[in-house]
């Protein structure tokens, strides 16, 4: 489990070059800053909390659960 943020305000540049600003919350959010993690050159798991482990994609594999959010 790495934290994000729930709510994520991102300024970018459209083909056009113009400027806009767009808002990413909950699930979309955790994937931009994944994502914009890796411009960076940054992984996951230079995000993990201290003393987590990764583990191995078989152990993972099928212990996927839906993000749940609490208001």
């Amino acid at each position: 489990m790495v934290p994000r943020p729930r709510w994520l305000e991102v300024e970018h540049t459209g083909l056009d070059g113009v400027r806009t600003v767009t808002v990413f919350t909950d699930a979309m959010a955790r994937l931009v800053c994944h994502e914009v993690d890796h411009l960076y050159g940054a992984l996951y798991t230079a995000r993990m909390s201290e003393g987590i482990q990764p583990i191995s994609v078989t152990e993972y594999k099928g212990t996927g659960t839906t993000w749940t959010y609490l208001s």
